[in-house]
């Protein structure tokens, strides 16, 4: 990206991020008709998707979940901006942990625990919730942009209440730099990884899915726990997260017993409330027929 465009972009995301919930709620309105009416922003993958993850649904029934998703996208993209400048205050109000002395009661403890979330609900404001209420260090694994400018933007507004952000290769590191104090991982745990480290696939939402093995891995490799992060929308712009409890002594489960465990997790809470996770995402690129296809 264009350095002066770069800094015309990042003028304006913090200009926006000073306007009142009310006015960017008004703009995410305009954006919704804008994406789905206009531009179609990826109509036919979010289509795509949602019929194959819900054969048994109508038709109509797909398309409501569809417009649903638009808008709450619409909303995503404008809370996300606000990261840039909303307060501890405003973010406590409106971001709530339900039950945060689950994972308090493990520092206590001495323990250090693995935090598995997706692509739901809000997941920007999660990490930055739990770095501004935890007194523990929060380390979130992210995976590097190609775009190094706008992935140190995106970076900023991440940490700003103290959490660390953590390149996905270098999370071992970081996990042995932070193991004489108790802290928390957070990782997304429905990230789609690239073709050649697709070794394992699961029946996610109806259809064969290549899942990401890393926090099975660090998990037996730690013996750390492993919990939850299940963020529920109560509203618009307030958002509930409660901790549920996965893995207590990861390195005594079954090869894949971790991974389909938190996937199974994910895939219970879209099917309550399908239209907050994110379904323009390219997640089913290729099949395990794919990659033999391939390989013969």
């Amino acid at each position: 990206m264009n350095l002066v465009f770069f800094k015309i972009i990042s003028i304006l995301l913090y200009l926006l991020s000073l306007l009142p919930f009310r006015i960017l709620y008004l703009l995410s309105d305009i954006l919704y008709l804008l994406l789905f009416y206009v531009f179609k922003y990826r109509r036919k993958v979010v289509e795509r998707n949602l019929l194959n993850s819900f054969p048994e649904k109508t038709v109509e029934e797909r398309f409501k979940i569809e417009k649903r998703f638009y808008k709450h996208l619409a909303d995503l993209i404008f809370e996300s901006i606000k990261t840039i400048t909303i307060s501890p205050e405003t973010l406590r109000k409106r971001f709530v942990f339900s039950n945060l002395t689950e994972l308090t009661n493990y520092f206590d403890a001495g323990k250090s625990v693995i935090a598995v979330s997706g692509h739901y609900g809000n997941w920007e404001w999660g990490p930055l919730a739990a770095a501004y209420e935890l007194k523990q260090k929060v380390l979130v694994v992210y995976k590097p942009l190609s775009d190094k400018r706008f992935e140190q933007l995106i970076n900023s507004m991440r940490s700003r209440f103290g959490a660390i952000m953590v390149p996905m290769k270098h999370t071992l590191r970081k996990i042995i730099e932070h193991k004489s104090q108790p802290h928390v991982l957070v990782l997304v745990g429905d990230q789609t990884p690239p073709r050649e480290e697709s070794h394992y696939f699961t029946r996610f939402l109806n259809q064969p899915t290549a899942i990401f093995l890393g926090v099975e891995k660090i998990a037996v490799r730690t013996n750390d726990p492993v919990i939850y992060f299940s963020i529920n929308k109560i509203k618009r712009g307030y958002y509930e997260c409660s901790i549920k409890h996965l893995v207590e002594v990861p390195n005594q489960t079954q090869e894949f017993e971790i991974t389909n465990i938190h996937t199974r997790q994910l895939e219970n809470i879209i099917r309550i409330s399908p239209e907050y996770w994110l379904w323009s995402h390219k997640r089913w690129k290729f099949s395990p027929d794919n990659l033999k296809m391939q390989h013969d």
